[in-house]
């Protein structure tokens, strides 16, 4: 199991999501097939088989808690790296 594999799980697990780093979160997406766009500290992901937009901010060196349960939420529902992350 991959780095990124890893994180999607313990994403998924839902016990540490104050404790996910950014940058990680961030690059998973992108290998999701999102795009991001960046204004000031939001970063911004879409995705074309999606109609949700996700904003994301950095608190220090890792991501709001709230922001990765949306990111779950987003993982659940369209079933987002079942196959293959890394």
């Amino acid at each position: 199991m991959g780095k990124y594999a890893k994180l999607r799980s313990k994403i998924l697990q839902g016990s540490a999501d104050s404790n996910i780093e950014f940058a990680a979160l961030c690059t998973l997406l992108i290998r999701l097939g999102f795009v991001q766009r960046v204004k000031g500290d939001h970063h911004i992901f879409t995705h074309d088989s999606m109609e949700e937009i996700i904003n994301l901010q950095p608190k220090g060196n890792k991501a709001k808690p709230y922001q990765v349960k949306q990111v779950r939420g987003l993982l659940v529902k369209y079933r987002l790296g079942a196959q293959h992350v890394d």
